[in-house]
């Protein structure tokens, strides 16, 4: 949270980086990205084969997230993500694939966000999970805007096999090449 998913510092910038977190050798890098805004699994690889098979769209893999929007939300809008959803991104329009997507209870092993999610006493928040085999820009959030039930908070949870449940905030799990294969693909 509140860090971005990169090495280098941004001019003028606060945010810390993935640099903050440890020592990683010269050729590793994140393969995919969370906005600072975002929480959850990024892979950092200097494997160039793993980074194509997994940022190349061709090649889908299912993404899941928990995601607590504002509001209650509704049937019809889950019924919208699951057929797919019209979205704008950089001037042009794309209809989403279709999702698979529930409502869940808060998720009880998630720590509090820091800095906490905006709170107004008169507008409930609800959970929902949700997955995707694409990866556009901003893609989840833009989404259950436009069903509309805005995004508060976003944590990515899986990709393919391969979760974070029970692996705390800022925690590094190191896997051999042969492991991470096997949980992504």
């Amino acid at each position: 949270m509140n860090m971005l998913s990169q090495f280098s510092k941004e001019k003028g910038s606060d945010k810390s980086t993935l640099a903050d977190l440890a020592e990683f050798p010269k050729d590793v890098y994140p393969v995919g990205r969370l906005d600072a805004d975002s929480e959850g699994l990024l892979i950092l690889t200097n494997d160039k084969t793993l980074t194509e098979r997994l940022l190349n769209p061709k090649n889908k893999h299912c993404r899941t997230y928990l995601i607590q929007v504002e509001g209650d939300i509704t049937n019809e809008a889950l019924d919208k993500l699951r057929t797919g959803v019209g979205i704008r991104i950089k001037k042009e329009n794309h209809v989403t694939a279709p999702a698979i997507v529930s409502t869940i209870d808060p998720p009880d092993w998630l720590p509090e966000r820091s800095p906490p999610v905006r709170f107004r006493a008169n507008i409930q928040t609800s959970w929902v999970e949700l997955t995707i085999t694409e990866g556009r820009n901003r893609q989840v959030r833009r989404m259950t805007a436009a069903v509309g039930f805005p995004t508060l908070r976003l944590i990515r949870t899986s990709i393919n096999r391969l979760s974070i449940h029970n692996v705390h905030p800022s925690t590094i799990v190191e896997f051999s090449q042969d492991e991470l294969i096997a949980k992504l693909f």
